[in-house]
């Protein structure tokens, strides 16, 4: 059974969202569930500083050994900062996916879609847990 940690939202994408001490700023990464089925992280694409996204765009690529995903912004608005240690050490995601793993952080444009995500619970469900 994956780790599914009770502090984030999900998406059915596999991605999971923290909300973060700065105002409307959300940290964004993939579950444990996604970098399992995806296999050894190799490379990971990410976007810019101040690049905008809307909810559910593709902001980048995640490649494994497996397989080449999309990556979907959860929530829409701008990126204001980016893992660049996954430039040097992407299978950090597979160790820590949901700690030194995360991708970009977001200044969310609303909130309110925060609602539109999935709980811990519902994402169990979504995965077969």
């Amino acid at each position: 059974m994956a780790n599914i940690p009770d502090d984030l939202r999900y998406t059915a994408d596999h991605e999971w969202v923290r909300v973060t001490t700065e105002k409307n700023t959300v940290e964004v990464g993939i579950t444990e569930y996604a970098q399992g089925e995806l296999g050894d992280v190799v490379f990971i694409n990410l976007p810019k500083v101040g690049d905008k996204f809307g909810q559910q765009a593709a902001f980048g690529t995640i490649e494994a050994v497996k397989a080449v995903s999309d990556l979907f912004a959860p929530v829409a608005g701008e990126v204001v900062a980016v893992n660049a240690g996954l430039d040097s050490d992407p299978a950090v995601v597979n160790r820590e996916p949901f700690g030194a793993g995360w991708m970009i952080r977001l200044k969310m444009i609303d909130a309110k879609q925060l609602d539109a995500l999935l709980s811990p619970a519902a994402y169990r469900s979504h995965i077969g847990g």
